[in-house]
């Protein structure tokens, strides 16, 4: 092993919200849940706290991104805080400098803005958002680099400004699940963060590719990739793997286009689902690790260096708060 491979004991850990609906349970007690874990993994060694941008799901209630940053923020002290991410075709580049121009204002060396360019809802929200404009392929990477102008100082002798937001340089990630993005932050210089969990398969051809084309910049001497994993960790293999039926079954939703809030763990999937169902889910989540802190250990070890990513990311959809607490917790004691 050389010095410049990473392990476990040398990356950084953070964490993914989608402040996910609970069946049976108010939209107002799962963003209190989202606060009440942001608050514990402060306390966890966790790094940063990122909530995506989704629009007409009943299964997450982060529509209203910013509005959440803020009310996480407000209730958490040194963690940092950002979107993972904002979907930049919903919105004018002026108003997301704005925004989080304001967020750093307030929470000054916080504040993380990532950026996507998906649409984050089906087709019919997305025009709905977008007031029927059409986009264009080069219309994210004109938009990101406006970002970057907005939040600069020279954008001070410019006749729009964005006030709060210029001379800030709010730190930018570009998020993606494809090599468009990976090849877009190597040429802009800026981290890359991949959603592995979910969208598997360009994984490590992405990672090559930001790497390979990585072009230095005043804020990146060097690449930094970070890569989201679905983590059901528990005391037991048996406990996590029935707490994992609550993910199982919001992917079969979204498989199917019956989406629904987040259900209760079942004993076993087996009726539930069927075969090829079973398969497209397990392709979808390849990289979910689930199991006691010792088998989720192996699994991450192995992750780690198979990517040599520098942060990861955990994303948990666990249906009882208390048990979502618990495997955050073992997820990072895995670190120490």
């Amino acid at each position: 092993m050389t010095s410049q491979e990473n392990t476990i004991a040398h990356i950084k850990y953070s964490v993914l919200d989608l402040v996910p609906a609970l069946q049976g349970h108010s939209h107002q007690e799962a963003m209190r849940n989202s606060l009440d874990l942001a608050q514990h993994v402060e306390q966890w060694g966790y790094n940063r706290f990122w909530v995506s941008e989704h629009h007409n799901m009943v299964s997450v209630i982060s529509s209203a991104t910013v509005v959440l940053l803020t009310y996480l923020a407000t209730g958490t002290k040194s963690i940092k805080i950002g979107s993972g991410g904002i979907m930049l075709p919903n919105h004018a580049p002026l108003i997301v400098a704005e925004q989080f121009g304001t967020l750093e204002t307030l929470f000054p060396g916080r504040i993380d803005l990532g950026l996507g360019r998906a649409p984050g809802t089906d087709q019919l929200t997305a025009n709905a958002l977008r007031q029927g404009k059409q986009e264009s392929v080069q219309d994210f990477p004109n938009a990101v680099q406006e970002l970057q102008y907005l939040f600069s100082k020279e954008s001070e002798d410019g006749r729009v400004r964005a006030i709060p937001g210029e001379g800030l340089e709010v730190p930018i990630y570009l998020l993606g699940s494809s090599t468009f993005s990976a090849q877009l932050a190597a040429k802009l210089g800026l981290p890359y963060a991949f959603a592995s969990h979910f969208a598997p398969t360009h994984l490590f051809d992405a990672l090559a590719q930001y790497r390979k084309y990585f072009s230095l910049s005043a804020k990146a001497k060097k690449p930094y990739t970070l890569a989201a994993v679905n983590i059901i960790a528990a005391d037991t293999d048996k406990e996590a793997q029935k707490l994992a039926t609550s993910l199982h079954q919001m992917a079969m939703g979204i498989i199917t286009g019956q989406r629904h809030p987040l259900p209760p763990p079942v004993d076993s999937m087996e009726g539930i689902w069927n075969h090829q169902i079973k398969a497209a889910i397990e392709s979808m989540m390849h990289y979910t690790f689930v199991g006691s802190k010792e088998t989720i250990k192996k699994q991450v070890e192995a992750f780690v260096r198979d990517t040599q990513v520098d942060e990861l990311i955990a994303v948990s959809h666990i249906y009882d708060h208390e048990a979502r607490l618990k495997s955050f917790k073992l997820f990072s004691e895995i670190f120490s």
